[in-house]
């Protein structure tokens, strides 16, 4: 080689941990994600990242120095997909904070999460059950609605008028319901 010379008081040059150390570098630059990146991968907004930083469901990575930009780990990808598709399933963020601690904590088990998601079952039944009544009395108001009229004799209204000062829709006036 052209003016290297080797001084045997110096520890001979090894080319295999350089380019460990750069391909090392390298691959974590390649999983490490900046806050636009990880949204993107996540299929969320970078507003929604630093949402989840406040609420400490993630964690906020330090701003390193050199590059300026934080740099999300690549499970924080799978993390925040986690949290979305919770929420996808009806928990509430709160929710979503005490599935991510029973995933972490040695003395849980498969136990604490499927009571945590038949409690969520139970929520859905009764939210279904109030659904179906709402759809029942939304029906109840069309099917005695005309359709056609002034809007001062407007049965919807009328019956939505009357909910909201606590009467039933029976005590509505005989006169406008449908003939």
């Amino acid at each position: 080689m052209l003016g290297v010379v080797h001084n045997p008081l110096w520890p001979a040059p090894r080319a295999l941990p350089v380019v460990a150390l750069i391909s090392a570098r390298k691959e974590m630059r390649m999983r490490d994600l900046t806050i636009g990146k990880a949204a993107k991968k996540a299929g969320v907004g970078v507003e929604t990242i630093r949402f989840y930083e406040r609420r400490g469901l993630i964690e906020q990575p330090r701003k390193p120095g050199s590059t300026g930009f934080r740099l999300y780990p690549a499970d924080t990808v799978q993390r925040i997909r986690f949290i979305k598709r919770a929420q996808e399933l009806g928990f509430s963020l709160r929710e979503v904070e005490e599935l991510l601690s029973l995933r972490t904590d040695p003395s849980s088990d498969c136990g604490n999460v499927r009571a945590a998601a038949m409690v969520k079952v139970k929520e859905v039944e009764q939210k279904t059950k109030e659904l179906k009544q709402i759809r029942a009395a939304l029906h109840a108001i069309i099917d005695a609605c005309p359709g056609q009229g002034d809007i001062g004799t407007c049965t919807i209204l009328e019956a939505l008028h009357a909910i909201q000062n606590g009467q039933s829709e029976r005590s509505r006036s005989p006169h406008r319901a449908k003939e």
